[in-house]
């Protein structure tokens, strides 16, 4: 009896090691500055300088309150989606949204949201309200969090889940194999899906998000990548046009990048002139102008 109770305890306490070592947090943030915290990048700066740079320039480095409509819509969402229009949400305040509530904008915006507790939710729908309403403190509270090294280097890193397994939470995942100089990331491996679309496509996506209660739809690049661009014969990935090419690398830089956005629009212009004459001795200078512009992108523009 006390072997067969010593076994039943020895499983019970090894539970938690495996859900850690399957990749699950050890504790969950209740604060946005716990959660920066926890995805902290700041130590990839040592030895990737550059890179780390360029992506403080990106957009993803500020995925809540990037670019002018970002937060705005995200406000939006909360205010005039989860907690008015969708009347069956079980929110009709700031105190009743959950992680799950959030996760309409997160999947993409904030992925490492499913590593925080609720609070941490109504935390952020302040803060993305106050800060739409002009409040510069609550924007500079959500700019310490966005998609960071982490997001696409670790925990996004694998896809194929049956192929190449779950991610492990000490691994760096990259172009190659061996020891990373890091103490919480002391491990590289190898993604495959780091080089290839389909990385950028788990959130420039195909259309709705049908795994959410709510199915959202923001970005729909991906789907337009894959049924328009390839089978037209193209063959450059994403990272080919917004990393390697123009030296943008991890700005990822599109539109508001001069030399990425002259290479996404061809732009024909033809103009006539002649004079218009309405009545005798009343000649009106007139032009016709036919502009033609062709989409040279590998998605429809514009889009996210």
């Amino acid at each position: 009896m006390s072997l067969a109770k010593f076994g039943l305890a020895a499983v019970f306490l090894a539970l938690p090691m495996v859900a850690l070592a399957a990749g699950a947090p050890a504790k969950k943030a209740n604060s946005i500055d716990e959660l920066a915290q926890m995805y902290d990048v700041s130590s990839c700066k040592e030895c990737h300088e550059k890179e780390f740079g360029e992506w403080q320039q990106s957009y993803h480095a500020a995925s809540l309150v990037g670019s002018p409509r970002t937060m705005a819509t995200i406000a939006s969402a909360i205010k005039d989606g989860l907690l008015k229009e969708y009347t069956k949400s079980g929110a009709k305040e700031i105190k009743d949204l959950t992680v799950e509530h959030l996760m309409i904008c997160a999947k993409c915006h904030l992925p490492q949201l499913r590593d925080a507790t609720d609070a941490v939710a109504q935390e952020i729908a302040q803060a993305a309200i106050a800060g739409a309403d002009g409040d510069e403190n609550a924007k500079k509270k959500l700019s310490k969090l966005g998609i960071n090294c982490l997001v696409c280097h670790n925990s996004k890193a694998l896809i194929h889940k049956w192929t190449d397994g779950e991610v492990e939470p000490d691994v760096i995942y990259g172009s190659k194999e061996g020891a990373h100089d890091d103490k919480r990331f002391p491990k590289l491996k190898v993604s495959q899906s780091l080089k290839e679309s389909i990385m950028c496509g788990q959130c420039h996506g195909l259309g709705p998000n049908f795994e959410l209660a709510e199915p959202t739809q923001c970005a729909t690049l991906y789907g337009s990548y894959l049924h328009a661009y390839v089978p037209s014969g193209g063959d450059a990935t994403c990272q080919e046009c917004h990393i390697k090419q123009d030296g943008v690398g991890h700005a990822m830089q599109a539109y508001r990048n001069p030399k990425v956005a002259a290479k996404a629009v061809a732009v024909e212009v033809e103009a006539r002139g002649y004079k218009f004459l309405p009545k005798a001795g009343d000649s009106v200078a007139t032009a016709l102008v036919t502009v033609k512009m062709s989409n040279k992108a590998g998605h429809r523009i514009p889009d996210g």
